[in-house]
């Protein structure tokens, strides 16, 4: 359909099919727990939709390769060896109850306190 300038958009289409829209369950700040694997880490942002490179998404056996339709969560994550940056998909994620912080390197950069299970973001940070 071609628009004439300065002509009104076209009107809504109830009919028409709309984009299925996920809903994050997890905020920045919160702690979480990976479902199968033994880390938890704090969310530092999110992906609406899967947003890694196809090599890295190839890289998970297929059996348990998370669908792209879903938010996708950076964590500055943390197990009883190492901390890292993660990215989980949303199915794979579960609330940390420990009520423990998170021990991570980078934490002080992005995070101001830890409080009730939560990470409060710099304002430097926020949008």
């Amino acid at each position: 359909m071609t628009q004439t300038p300065g002509a009104s958009p076209a009107p809504y289409d109830p009919g028409a099919p709309m984009p299925p829209v996920a809903t994050a369950r997890f905020a920045i700040g919160d702690v979480v727990r990976h479902r199968q694997f033994e880390f938890r880490g704090v969310i530092f942002d999110v992906d609406p939709v899967f947003a890694n490179s196809e090599e890295w998404y190839e890289a998970i056996p297929e059996d348990v390769r998370p669908r792209k339709d879903q938010p996708f969560y950076h964590l500055l994550a943390e197990n009883d060896e190492s901390s890292y940056v993660a990215y989980v998909s949303q199915q794979n994620l579960v609330a940390d109850e420990s009520e423990e912080p998170v021990d991570h390197p980078a934490i002080s950069g992005l995070f101001d306190g830890y409080a009730a299970g939560r990470y409060t973001l710099k304002r430097t940070h926020r949008h």
